[in-house]
This record gives structure tokens, C-alpha cells and sequence, in this order.
């Protein structure tokens, strides 16, 4: 997928690794947790969806939206009548988030059925997310987004113009509070288990990509770009 724009941070000058908080420490498997600047990086750089959580008005909500990796940064964005575009558009205190983003890559399936599990991949990320007001920095953003989904999109494409980027918020999330948990291997059986006759194993999971099927009117002189055939 899609490799983000690295930037120098004071946050990557500090050091190679997050450092862990009360937040970010996993309560149960905590060998599963990973802290490396490298680690959080590929899952977020290997993905485009993630779930932003925030609480609004006392209940918390859940929602699914793309994102981009710039540097130590997540973007994401939305339309500026949103509910948490505006809450985060407000610079005192901006809106607190929680984001996270999760790879399947194998079902483990046990003996028992309270040893099936499965293979993963994830990131959450806390802070305070804001409302990016620079035009220069949301355009970049939203660049970041279209290839955050398909690399090599945004310069195939018509950029915003003004009136499409003034119905678009962009917010951004600094990573700081930021852990990595993965879950890798094969099946837990008891010993007793062993021997039962029920089939175990992993079944791996994985993404794949379609033939693209072009929009009706679509010029046939217009060959299919490089980047999706690469796909």
C-alpha cells in the first residue's frame, strides 16, 4: 500500500519507540503489545480505514472513516457540518479521540471453542484531535488520502476546487499515545483436547483486489492506469 510522506518531529528526534501510558498498555496479553515507531507504521501504512471513537453529547460514538499516515500525523476528514469536524474545529479544548485500526490476517480455529481466536494486526492511537486551517496543509492532506487508498490517485485526478475544499474539514491526530498489538501463530489446544475429532488450525486471511470496472461514459481510448493494474 501506500507509503506516507515521512517528516522530521520532534517526536521521532525523541527516540524509536513510543513511550507507553496508561492508555496505551494493553491490561491482559500485554506481550502482544509493540511500542516501535517501525511496527505502528506498517500497520497504519497497510490500511486506509480505522474507526474514529469520541464521546458526544455524554455517549460515546464509533465511527468508520478513511485516514492517511503523514509523518507523525493521522488525517482525517469529513464534511465541515459533521459532529466531530466541528467539535474538533474548536481550538479549546478540540476533541478528544480515540483511533484505531485493525488487520485480520488468519482464523484461529481450536478444538475448543474458547481457544478459537484470531491472527491481528492493530494500532489505537489517543489524543486530542483539531481542525487543520491551513489550505496548504489540508490540500496536502486530502492528497494523502486519495493515495492512502490507491498510491499514484491524487495526481490522476481533478484536485478540490474552492468550493468542494470549503464543504471538506480535515482534522489531525499527533501520534504520541500510540500502541501496536499483534497476535501471530497457531492454535492453543489443551493437551487433554488433542486428541478430540474436530479439525484445527489457522485459516489465513487476506485482502484482494477485483478486476476495475469502468463508469459508464467512460472514454475507452483511456487506458487503465499502471497503479491499478498493479493492484
Amino acid at each position: 500500500m501506500v507509503t506516507a510522506v515521512s517528516t522530521d518531529t520532534a517526536a521521532e528526534a525523541a527516540g524509536a519507540a513510543y513511550a507507553p501510558t496508561e492508555r496505551t498498555v494493553p491490561s491482559r496479553a500485554r506481550e502482544r503489545a509493540h511500542y516501535d515507531r517501525e511496527t505502528v507504521h506498517s500497520i497504519l501504512d497497510a490500511a486506509y480505514l480505522c474507526h474514529l471513537g469520541f464521546v458526544r453529547d455524554g455517549a460515546p460514538v464509533v465511527l468508520p472513516t478513511l485516514y492517511a499516515r503523514v509523518g507523525e500525523r493521522l488525517y482525517l476528514h469529513g464534511s465541515t457540518g459533521s459532529r466531530p469536524m466541528l467539535a474538533a474545529g474548536r481550538p479549546d479544548p478540540g476533541l478528544p479521540v480515540c483511533v484505531t485500526v485493525t488487520h485480520v490476517d488468519g482464523l484461529v480455529l481450536a478444538k475448543s471453542a474458547f481457544h478459537h481466536s484470531i491472527n491481528y494486526r492493530s494500532v489505537v492511537a489517543h489524543g486530542t484531535a483539531y481542525q487543520v486551517t491551513d489550505e496548504a496543509e489540508a490540500r496536502m492532506a486530502l492528497d494523502a488520502l486519495v493515495d492512502a487508498v490507491v498510491a499514484g490517485r491524487s495526481a490522476d485526478s481533478r484536485p478540490a476546487n474552492a468550493k468542494e475544499l470549503a464543504a471538506t474539514a480535515v482534522i489531525r491526530l499527533d501520534l504520541e499515545q500510540v500502541s501496536a498489538k499483534i497476535r501471530t501463530g497457531g492454535v492453543n489446544d489443551e493437551p487433554e483436547d488433542l486428541a478430540l475429532p474436530h479439525w484445527s488450525g489457522v485459516v489465513p486471511v487476506a485482502r484482494t483486489y477485483g478486476t476495475p470496472e469502468p463508469s459508464e461514459g467512460q472514454d475507452p481510448a483511456v487506458a487503465l492506469p499502471d497503479y491499478l493494474t498493479e493492484l
